[in-house]
């Protein structure tokens, strides 16, 4: 199904069962494994997040892909460089990156955001023009960490203007 095709409005007796309105409406996002790459987000624009090594458990990499020039940037969150991350080769932080980007945002959206032109079944990294460009970490970092604190929010009952972006997925009793 293409992200630009209406989305059906089920449950209404006697009305078209295809909608347009003035709002945008977004897919619901396919489950995703965080193991790996537990937040990924398009924002300054980047696609950055945060990756998880291969080979320590309490070591995260912070991996970015600069929209305008595609400048390829990969560090421990404490901006320690990726070992791997050589020129425009990018290391397997990023790749894994792109992959959940795209899973996460679909494959138009991503390539939309990071400017490039990709067939619908093609191959972002491919489409690239890649060059290392290091950027620092906090910021994503801190991102990351700030998503992570809603987590050990108390369950309430009003709304919570900090999450307002959030759409409701069931009555509260």
């Amino acid at each position: 199904m293409d992200e630009t095709e209406p989305i059906a409005v089920g449950g209404q007796t006697g009305a078209d069962p295809v909608r347009r309105s003035g709002a945008v409406l977004v897919r619901p996002v396919p489950v995703r494994k965080l193991a790996k790459v537990p937040f990924v987000e398009l924002a300054d624009g980047r696609v950055q997040g945060v990756v998880s090594s291969g080979s320590d458990i309490a070591r995260v990499y912070v991996s970015s892909v600069t929209a305008v020039g595609h400048g390829l940037s990969c560090s421990t969150n404490n901006n320690r460089p990726c070992g791997a991350l050589h020129g425009p080769y990018p290391c397997k932080h990023l790749r894994l990156l792109l992959s959940e980007a795209t899973l996460q945002y679909g494959l138009p959206r991503v390539a939309r955001y990071l400017r490039v032109e990709v067939e619908p079944d093609g191959d972002l990294e491919s489409a690239l023009d890649p060059h290392h460009e290091p950027t620092p970490a906090a910021t994503v970092f801190s991102r990351f960490l700030r998503h992570l604190s809603y987590l050990e929010l108390p369950e309430v009952a009003e709304p919570m203007p900090e999450l307002h972006w959030f759409g409701g997925t069931r009555a509260v009793d």
